[in-house]
């Protein structure tokens, strides 16, 4: 099993290295840009389901667990600075298999997300050319953004780091706009799950909009995937890893309460445009500022977007390296050093999901809903391996160099793994077909997994994983 994890060959070959390039301003700015379409779009979701301030309490019970989680996988990604990030801690911590499910896991989580902002990019887009389709404008975004990743990481994470501070600014001008409406009477009326009062059924809601509120803060953990090209990643990543947590409570939290008390929240619990529509309540739908909110809008989506393309493609390629998927996958573009096949693989998968409206959309949930929820399955169920890494780690390797410590270990990251394995137990539970659908795909995926152990077997050692 050891030998398995580690392959036979000695060394590693220049079509599967990348370059180190990335500061901490820049690991900063995917930290925050992977994660900031989520204050755009998706999130109102959970209105629907627990009103606002029943969603206001799943928030912030997410957000605990968001940043506890932080503060003990920032351990792992110092300690192991891996392009697969927690594939790479979980097989280091409990071998081949538990590092197909983090892999697995992971993989669903960023080839699903970048679908769910296409499609809000999309709408944004509809909002100012009505005749354009948003599934094609989707599409659109895809084939542009694979391509600027293909480019090189250093261009594409300076890119990164403009497009997110242009996206923070416009969230601050929205709740600078709406402010002067602010009204908290419209944001508590029937903010119980649509009542005016607390009951079971809000309860019930709370836990059934927790997929929208880790929407808020889902892919953060990709700056793990940029490790390996990070000039100094035991210090820059804590400092990226919790500024960037910080930031986007803050954030969250501005958004989702100026949002609500800008008028009547429940035309905005169902929609992938909430705060365009919620900037209508106050400016109407002519006004210049409606305007500019849909295209500097555009920038929060596509920092996210541009991210995960960048995270999603680190980790194939770093499953790939290590036998877990075809070989050709790992192979880096010649002149530009980046994993262009894995950008171009996950690209597929994620303009099919675009288009498959009839295979994506059950359940009663609308398709970006599925994707969005498929997509936190995934992260989820990385989250609960991934503590259990560490712990197991700790356990096993206490000798191991960690440049950065779990603050508060063992009770942060056992908070984290507690609220995980809640959340995961809830999500099944109110979204069944879904989470039948999730089992699947690693089921298959674990087929193929137990048929390529001789792929693995030859695969090139990971220098960052040997004794």
């Amino acid at each position: 099993m050891k030998a398995e994890s580690k392959g036979q060959h000695v060394g590693k070959v220049t079509h599967h290295e990348l370059k180190q390039t990335l500061g901490t301003w820049q690991l900063w700015g995917i930290a925050v840009g992977l994660v900031i379409s989520g204050e755009y779009f998706g999130w109102s979701y959970g209105w629907a389901s627990a009103g606002t301030l029943g969603f206001v309490i799943t928030a912030l019970f997410i957000a605990a667990m968001y940043t506890t989680f932080i503060f003990s996988f920032t351990e792992l990604t110092t300690s192991i600075p891996h392009a697969g990030g927690p594939f790479a801690y979980a097989r280091q911590a409990f071998g081949p298999t538990g590092g197909y499910i983090a892999g697995a896991a992971t993989l669903v989580e960023f080839v699903f997300a970048p679908p769910a902002i296409a499609l809000a990019i999309g709408a944004y887009l509809h909002v100012q050319f009505p005749a354009l389709e948003p599934k094609h404008a989707a599409m659109g975004a895809y084939l542009i953004f694979m391509a600027l990743n293909i480019v090189g990481v250093q261009i594409a994470a300076a890119f990164e780091l403009c497009v997110t501070l242009l996206a923070i600014f416009e969230l601050l001008v929205f709740m600078g706009v709406v402010s002067p409406g602010f009204e908290l009477s419209n944001f508590t009326k029937g903010g119980w799950s649509g009542a005016d009062h607390f009951s079971l059924g809000s309860f019930s809601g709370m836990f059934a909009a927790i997929p929208f509120a880790i929407w808020f803060f889902l892919a953060i953990e990709g700056v793990a995937m940029a490790a390996e090209e990070a000039k100094d990643p035991k210090r820059s990543i804590p400092i990226a890893y919790i500024a960037g947590i910080l930031t986007l409570v803050a954030l969250a939290i501005g958004v989702m309460v100026f949002a609500g008390a800008a008028g009547d929240w429940t035309k905005l619990a169902n929609i992938n445009d909430p705060l365009p529509q919620a900037m209508k309540f106050i400016v109407g739908a002519n006004s210049g500022w409606m305007h500019m909110l849909v295209w500097l809008g555009l920038f929060g989506l596509v920092a996210s977007f541009h991210g995960i393309i960048l995270g999603y493609s680190r980790q194939i390629f770093a499953l790939a390296r290590a036998g877990y998927l075809p070989e050709w996958l790992s192979k880096v573009h010649p002149r530009f050093k980046t994993p262009h096949r894995a950008i171009i693989a996950g690209g597929v998968v994620g303009i099919a999901a675009i288009y498959s409206d009839e295979l994506i959309q059950f359940g009663g949930q609308t398709l970006t809903a599925n994707i969005v929820t498929m997509s936190v399955f995934g992260a989820i169920v990385m989250y609960i391996i991934s503590m259990m890494s560490l712990f197991k780690l700790r356990r096993t390797q206490p000798g191991m160099e960690r440049p950065f410590r779990a603050p508060l270990f063992p009770l942060f990251p056992a908070f984290a793994l507690v609220t995980a394995v809640i959340s995961l137990g809830t999500m099944v539970y109110f979204n069944f077909l879904v989470a039948v659908v999730f089992a699947i795909f690693l089921a298959l995926g674990y087929v193929y997994f137990l048929s390529t152990r001789r792929q693995r077997a030859v695969a090139p050692v990971d220098a960052l994983l040997e004794d």
